[in-house]
């Protein structure tokens, strides 16, 4: 009898330690993200036996405008967030950067966080994730013990006892740290947070996002390390050239340069290498670099950082002098690459030109060769391109950027092709101009924030992409005052456009981020959105499949299109089975990782412009959550559904 308790307790024991070893501690599964879980109780056989095990509601959200409406105001709200799972709490935020922790297995409330953010009237509103992190100096049951770092679109950092949802009153002011400290005078609109931080070594690493495309003078875009228990700034790195000094204006409160890149996306972490590795934005604005003067030096670049110090350990850029507004958007995603035996470390960074680069992440060193081939040359007066665009050997690209014009009709397919030929429209890295161009990929990718997901068993990159373009078009300063309606050759453009400022420069900017046809669809030829396996011992492509239909985008009876656009990322298991929703259309989808079959779909309340995770609890029982929120992009109805799906017990 003893040993069958002693056996029956080794297995409890096991199962709850699995399930412990198998959090989703952070935005993408790991420090280095990844999106891989090692649950298999979900398996390519039985996933279509998935049925809705609970769902819950914050209430945060709103209508606005969208794309359907039009997108000359307040945008409706997008719930893009990612829950994270510790201890068998679920910690997720919402638009309105409310922090909820939830029973994983019931979806009930344990408590929630306000940190009060006034969201009347606000341009963008959207929350990606929270951290979590443990102090190995305190006890389980003493205060702050647990605690959950989270930011809000008013650039403020949070640090929350993960067990009460109380602020750590030791953390800053009271359990606050406001960001815009250092900055100098600025207008609040233009700078804010919408990713995690990443956590190493007891420290919280944390970028910003600044308003494109409105003036040269937004907040810089520093990098800066706190401490994890007091909220002490440990270092910054400011993103300017080596051996510059920072340009700063007569003002007490600046520390930082005004204007330089930024990093909005997800930070990574190595802590056996101690770095972080950043995915950096554009130097503001996007489409005119002929004032950066040098500034662009770390612009659209993966930029790895000592976590002791902040100083550069190296750096790769993806795009030289970027005026495309081809800025790193998804999280450096981290796996192991054998070379001759040799085990290298290496790390995936997928890019909205649908290039994907594998780079060794402790020397940036191309894990195959990278080609500077020449691009597109001539743009406006006072700016300058370069005359080569690194490009992977291997391997392809997930997006394509050989723009053909198409339409549903002879009608609307002949007006595309009239627009492209009234536009300059000569490929990838087409240069902005007076003429009008056509960016393909678009400015929204190619890939975009969701970023890849990696099955570590199996060697394969799942990533997903767009085919999508949009219109560039410069205006010289003198007619920047005029309406879109004279700005813009036809209604279609005028319907489709906005008139993006760029104060401080020569022009402004007439942008459409989807060229579209007068039914309202891409001039692109489908599909629009595509799934994409990549062996990553090869470099080469596995399968490529449509992502998703034109169902809840197109009208009727157009819902028969393959590959929709799609905003969020993927999920992978160790079974076998990848999740994702991020598609227009009201889905989430299991594929075959191995084959690319679309197994199973089930059917979402909005569209789920999210990437989902995966978790057992403690007895085995695996889980599957998606946030289904809508997206202004898309013109799907904004909602605050997060969704758990599991099999039947």
């Amino acid at each position: 009898m003893k040993k069958i308790l002693f056996a029956l307790l080794i297995i409890v024991n096991s199962s709850s330690l699995s399930a412990q070893q198998d959090d989703w501690i952070s935005y993408g599964k790991d420090p280095g993200g990844g999106h891989f879980s090692k649950a298999i109780e979900i398996t390519p056989e039985n996933v279509k036996n998935l049925k809705k095990a609970w769902v819950h509601r914050s209430g945060d959200f709103h209508e606005g405008a969208n794309w359907k409406k039009g997108i000359d105001s307040s945008l409706q709200t997008t719930f893009q967030a990612t829950p994270i799972l510790v201890d068998e709490t679920l910690f997720y935020c919402t638009p309105y950067n409310r922090v909820f922790a939830l029973n994983s297995e019931t979806g009930k409330e344990k408590w929630v966080f306000d940190p009060q953010v006034e969201h009347e009237g606000k341009a963008l509103l959207h929350c990606r994730g929270v951290s979590s992190w443990k102090d190995n100096l305190k006890n389980k049951n003493d205060e702050c013990y647990h605690r959950i770092i989270a930011t809000t679109i008013d650039a403020e950092l949070f640090s929350i006892d993960g067990k009460t949802g109380k602020l750590c009153q030791d953390f800053g002011n009271k359990g606050r740290i406001d960001l815009r400290t250092g900055l100098g005078n600025h207008n609040p609109e233009h700078y804010f947070s919408s990713s995690p931080p990443a956590i190493i070594n007891d420290k919280i690493i944390i970028g910003g996002s600044v308003s494109d495309n409105i003036t040269v003078d937004v907040p810089g875009g520093v990098v800066r390390a706190y401490d994890i228990r007091n909220g002490e700034l440990l270092w910054y790195w400011d993103p300017i050239a080596p051996g510059k000094r920072p340009v700063l204006e007569d003002d007490e409160n600046q520390l930082y340069q005004k204007g330089t890149t930024n990093v909005w996306s997800i930070i990574s972490a190595d802590p056996e290498l101690n770095m972080v590795y950043l995915p950096t934005g554009n130097t503001s604005p996007d489409n005119f670099g002929g004032y950066r003067n040098g500034s662009d030096y770390y612009s659209s670049s993966i930029v790895a950082l000592n976590a002791n110090t902040g100083e550069v350990v190296w750096h790769f850029q993806t795009v030289h002098h970027d005026v495309w507004d081809y800025d790193l958007p998804s999280q450096p995603t981290f796996y192991d690459f054998e070379k001759d035996g040799e085990k290298i470390k290496a790390l995936a960074q997928t890019t909205k030109t649908g290039l994907v680069f594998l780079l060794n992440r402790e020397t940036g060193e191309p894990i195959f060769p990278i080609e500077e081939r020449p691009v597109s040359q001539g743009t406006v007066k006072e700016d300058y391109l370069s005359k080569t665009q690194p490009f992977p050997t291997k391997p392809k690209p997930i997006a394509s950027s050989d723009f053909e014009p198409w339409g549903f009709t002879f009608w609307d397919k002949g007006y595309c092709k009239k627009i492209v030929k009234e536009f300059r429209s000569e490929g990838l890295y087409t240069p902005p101009s007076l003429q009008g161009s056509i960016t393909y990929p678009g400015a929204n990718g190619g890939s975009n924030w969701g970023g890849p997901a990696i099955d570590h068993s199996r060697k394969i990159m799942i990533a997903n992409s767009m085919n999508l373009a949009s219109t560039i078009t410069m205006i010289p300063r003198k007619d920047c005052d005029k309406a879109i309606n004279d700005l813009a050759r036809d209604k279609v453009q005028s319907k489709a456009s906005v008139v993006e400022p760029n104060l401080g420069t020569p022009y402004c900017t007439l942008r459409a981020y989807g060229f579209l046809s007068p039914l309202g669809v891409p001039c692109t030829k489908p599909p629009w959105g595509k799934l994409t396996a990549i062996d990553l011992i090869s470099g080469e492509h596995l399968w490529e499949v449509p992502l998703g239909t034109s169902k809840d985008l197109a009208p009727f009876p157009f819902h028969w299109i393959k590959g929709s656009p799609n905003q969020g990322g993927p999920t992978v298991t160790a079974s076998g089975v990848t999740f994702i929703a991020a598609t227009s259309d009201y889905y989430l989808r299991a594929f075959n990782t191995e084959t690319g079959e679309e197994i199973a779909k089930f059917r979402l309340p909005t569209s789920g412009n999210a990437t989902p995770m995966t978790y057992k609890n403690k007895n085995g029982k695996q889980y599957v959550v998606i946030a289904a929120g809508g997206h202004w992009a898309f013109g799907s109805k904004p909602s605050d559904h997060l969704i758990a799906y599991a099999l039947s017990d």
